[in-house]
């Protein structure tokens, strides 16, 4: 007979152990911790620094269960979360002795702990007050003075109240392991440890609004809800964000119709349990001032209020003039599938050919759109090598940026082509940094070795550039040549949805509708000053033409434009599906309330069209809106191209963070934050030398679309050749389309 101990169960797979706890037999994966199988078991375990999101720390010792194998018990209390299973192990998490240890710790966590539950912007969702219910006592036998920790600024998202921490570094464990960051440590030790920034600096990741998440305390909390509401006051409204084009998925939380605050909402195969920063406070712009409530027509140069009746007559007046070639229509890459549909529908309605949401984009002569990711996000992290090409990743899609700090951490080698040394959360393999213009022939240098599961990413410095169309025929090239999946991050939260939709154009792009301006547009969810990439130039071609202005804001931008201005939802307040960056179709629910007079945009346009006698607008809901119409058909032609001129520095754009769409710039907490630099030009020191310019002068930069007057910042990461600016302020707008001649103030 064999000396080796027998498997309780030999049906198992061979990767599997029997376990039981309390009684429950089940099947674990060999190498899991215990608390892993009594989660799968539905078996409650208490638990405070144990995350299955993060590395195991066993620091609180509240899961600590009474143990027995092979019919002898366990010499002492086992930790549930470190403690792995064993073929034929018993847990018993209620014994007499189990019971006994968890609420010993359960008192020594509650010796220091504050009595401010009624004033905790946790209470009534602290994992604190729910373990201490079942495991605490009702009066303490510690009479000493309690400790009191001194707070940490933090920056505008996150507020502390660090004596409430009980030292389970779910934060930094967060920082350093998810985030990359390792902002946040323990300092000191015993009852001196503390928990906070070993600098005193503000924390810079995009995803810090997760520590106030996984914090189980009051010590870490949202610092734009702070005070705002109590947990049982709030109704949690299915979401998505529109911020960019992964579409995590989140929950609104709603008091009396205002969104009072974001939080996250499980999918892993989109955003796992995590949410940036961008997407959990952007709703704070949806109150800005500047919100479009009521209808508004422009009579004799002057701005006045009218009714919804006088706006759509105005606007049906305008459309009816100028049906067909004199008609272009301008759609925001974020507005969603149904609304897609009916400004499709709309088009053909009209007679025009000329529709189109590539809004951003300045190189077209290849007739691009947008194309599903080759690899589903969740397998990304599984690549072995990825090619980064024309993207400052981090903030363009920052949990796609964590996805990749996950495939690092299981060997992946990174590349990343870029005209700029952006700052990423991982050890990059290889850099090529080049001019935009040299992106194309860089990335062909690149090797990938031995490499089994490739990933090409590109990103909005590449796809909105002045060279895009090259690019992408290198990246495709490259891609066909290593085996590599492509992924191409649509330029917009719903870009690939819209293509589907046929929001795109038989006729003229949205580039040429600029430069050959057409008598009358629609334009839709845009911020003309900020959202083009073109902003001169679409201001010269609007401000020519006569506009119908579908908005969220009636902004300075808009009202300078538009002859009719009719206000329209935000995404949070409206019904929706988004279709993102790996072609997942992904619905929403109403949360927010629409402000004043606004209304969801797909019945403004139903009620247009109603007015005008077009076919297929006889819905009236979603249900009849979605079986009404049916997507567009459209051969792209190939389109315009902005091009470089030959002369001067080349301009390497990326979007800023924070300033990305028109609700998050209106966001002050965002706009608060570290990332947000404000307009500057970053150049290179031998670059600058060149045209004259020095660190920390005003230098101007001149376009043929304008001249923007930006202070220089010498950074040696930027390629020698070019100057890198952050689209999304109005000072960087007038030079963000093409080469630029630089020289003092």
């Amino acid at each position: 007979m064999s000396a080796q101990p027998q498997p309780v169960n030999p049906n198992l797979p061979p990767d599997h152990v029997t376990v039981f706890v309390d009684g429950i037999e089940i099947a674990a994966p060999k190498g899991s911790m215990i608390i892993q199988a009594a989660d799968r078991a539905g078996v409650a375990i208490p638990r405070f620094c144990y995350h299955d999101k993060l590395p195991v720390a066993a620091n609180c010792r509240m899961c600590m269960v009474d143990t027995e194998l092979g019919g002898r018990p366990g010499p002492k209390p086992s930790p549930a979360c470190a403690t792995p299973v064993a073929d034929g192990l018993k847990v018993f998490t209620r014994s007499e002795k189990a019971l006994k240890f968890q609420r010993d710790v359960m008192e020594f966590l509650l010796i220091n702990h504050p009595l401010d539950c009624p004033i905790c912007d946790q209470g009534g969702e602290c994992e604190l007050q729910d373990v201490s219910m079942g495991y605490g006592r009702s009066v303490s036998r510690y009479v000493e003075r309690k400790r009191v920790v001194a707070d940490e600024d933090l920056g505008p998202l996150v507020a502390t109240e660090m004596t409430r921490c009980i030292q389970c570094t779910r934060c930094v464990r967060f920082t350093a392991d998810i985030a990359g960051t390792y902002e946040l440590g323990g300092m000191q030790r015993g009852e001196n440890l503390q928990i906070g920034t070993f600098d005193g600096k503000p924390l810079t990741t995009e995803l810090s609004g997760n520590v106030v998440d996984v914090c189980p305390v009051g010590a870490l909390t949202n610092k734009v809800f702070q005070f705002k509401a109590r947990p049982w006051e709030l109704v949690a409204r299915e979401s998505l964000a529109y911020q960019d084009a992964l579409g995590s998925n989140l929950f609104h939380h709603v008091r009396r119709g205002e969104i009072l605050r974001s939080v996250p909402r499980d999918n892993e195969a989109v955003n796992e349990c995590w949410l940036s920063d961008r997407d959990r406070y952007a709703h704070q712009g949806l109150q800005a001032e500047d919100r479009a409530t009521v209808p508004m027509i422009k009579d004799g140069g002057q701005w006045r209020e009218a009714s919804w009746d006088e706006a759509l007559a105005k606007a049906q007046s305008i459309l009816s003039a100028n049906r067909g070639d004199a008609l272009g229509m301008l759609v925001h890459p974020a507005t969603s599938n149904e609304e897609g549909l009916v400004l499709a529908a709309l088009a053909d309605g009209l007679g025009s050919t000329h529709v189109d949401h590539r809004i951003h984009a300045l190189d077209l002569s290849d007739g691009a759109v947008s194309e599903a990711f080759a690899a589903a996000v969740a397998d990304i992290e599984k690549a072995d090598a990825i090619v980064i090409v024309g993207s400052n990743l981090r903030h363009e899609v920052p949990l796609l940026h964590a996805r990749v700090r996950k495939a690092t951490l299981h060997g992946a080698k990174v590349h990343v082509v870029n005209p700029v040394d952006f700052d990423f959360a991982f050890e990059i393999a290889g850099k090529h940094i080049v001019a935009p213009s040299q992106l194309a022939t860089e990335l062909a240098k690149v090797d990938l070795g031995t490499a089994k599961a490739p990933v090409v990413i590109v990103g909005n410095v590449a796809e909105r550039g002045v060279h895009a169309s090259a690019i992408r025929k290198a990246v495709a090239d490259f891609s066909a040549a290593k085996n590599a999946r492509l992924c191409r991050i649509p330029q917009g939260a719903n870009a690939l949805g819209l293509t589907k939709a046929g929001v795109l154009p038989s006729g003229r792009d949205a580039l040429a509708m600029l430069r050959e301006p057409r008598k009358a547009y629609i334009v839709y969810g845009i911020e003309p000053g900020l959202d083009f990439a073109y902003p001169g130039l679409a201001a010269r071609a609007l401000g020519d033409a006569q506009v119908v202005a579908f908005s969220q804001f009636a902004c300075e931008s808009t009202r300078a434009v538009a002859d009719v201005i009719l206000p329209i939802a935000a995404f949070p307040e409206v019904q929706g599906t988004l279709t993102n960056l790996e072609g997942r179709e992904q619905r929403s629910q109403a949360a927010g309330k629409m402000p004043g007079q606004a209304r969801e945009g797909w019945r403004v346009l139903r009620a247009l069209g109603g007015a005008m006698q077009l076919a297929g607008f006889d819905f009236t809901d979603l249900d009849g809106l979605r079986s009404a119409l049916k997507p567009r058909a459209v051969a792209v032609k190939q389109g315009a191209a902005v091009g470089a001129s030959g002369s001067g520095l080349e301009v390497a754009a990326s979007d800023a963070i924070y300033r990305s769409d028109a609700v998050t710039r209106r966001s002050s907490a965002l706009q608060s934050h570290v990332l947000t630099h404000g307009a500057q030009a970053a150049i290179h020191p031998q670059t600058a030398a060149a045209v004259g310019l020095q660190d920390g002068a005003t230098g101007r930069f001149t376009t043929g679309d304008g001249t923007a007057s930006l202070p220089v910042r010498l950074d040696a990461g930027v390629a020698q050749g070019c100057v890198w600016i952050e689209r999304g302020y109005g000072a960087t707008a007038p030079i963000a389309a093409a080469d630029v001649e630089a020289r003092p103030a």
